[in-house]
């Protein structure tokens, strides 16, 4: 492993616990990041947001564990395999991490829906894009489509040995296709099929209930003092 340029930001409310304080490392503007290098970045716990590389650092809190998922071993409960059920017509589209005006609509319905007037739901085209694609790594957005109509789009970052679910985004209307949990689904299959070992799944926050659905997921690794352990 190259060594890697890492600056501390400040101290800022934290944006998933009341009452917390939060801190991250970022890789350094000035290291020129590929896909092989985030590759190894991403097992040692760290998350891209556009081209900008983060990990949680802090002081007083580590609530935020990386985990991920042994693809092989996994099983579906009885509530995913209902979804797996329900959406048996769903039509998948595989696409390249390039601005579409159809994709860009969904996402700032999607944030208004969920954030209300956050600033997410005031990104421009530019803004979206930075938020989700890369300049560097190898990333695909996927669509989602029911009865013809797009409906959700999961964004997913491919590594040699794993998927990395990066975001997914949907129309309200298709609320009961529950599509949220069917993106997570189709890349276990997709890492299955493309003979990959692992689903990288972000960080996993027990006390946060947005972040805390990720458990559903088994047999789940995390990363906890440098070392992924089974869950």
């Amino acid at each position: 492993m190259m060594s890697i340029p890492l600056y501390l930001t400040a101290v800022q409310e934290c944006s998933y616990l009341e009452n917390q304080l939060a801190q991250s490392v970022f890789v350094h503007p000035s290291c020129k990041l590929t896909n092989d290098i985030y590759a190894q970045l991403i097992e040692q716990g760290f998350r891209r947001s556009g081209d900008q590389v983060y990990r949680p650092q802090c002081a007083q809190c580590s609530a935020c564990i990386p985990v991920r998922l042994a693809v092989e071993h996994f099983k579906p409960n009885r509530r995913q395999k209902r979804c797996l059920i329900k959406n048996s017509q769903i039509k998948v589209d595989i696409k390249p991490a390039a601005f579409e005006w159809a994709h860009y609509e969904l996402y700032i319905n999607y944030q208004k829906t969920r954030h209300g007037s956050g600033d997410m739901a005031k990104a421009s085209p530019e803004e979206y894009l930075e938020f989700l694609g890369s300049t560097w790594c190898d990333t695909q957005f996927v669509e989602f489509s029911i009865n013809n109509e797009l409906a959700g789009v999961a964004v997913v970052d491919q590594f040699e040995n794993a998927l990395s679910a990066v975001y997914t985004f949907f129309d309200s209307k298709f609320a009961n296709a529950s599509l949220g949990v069917y993106a997570v689904l189709w890349q276990i299959e997709q890492a299955r099929r493309q003979h990959k070992e692992f689903l990288y799944l972000g960080y996993w926050i027990k006390a946060c209930q947005k972040m805390s659905y990720k458990s559903d997921y088994q047999p789940l690794q995390a990363l906890v003092d440098g070392q992924w352990i089974d869950e």
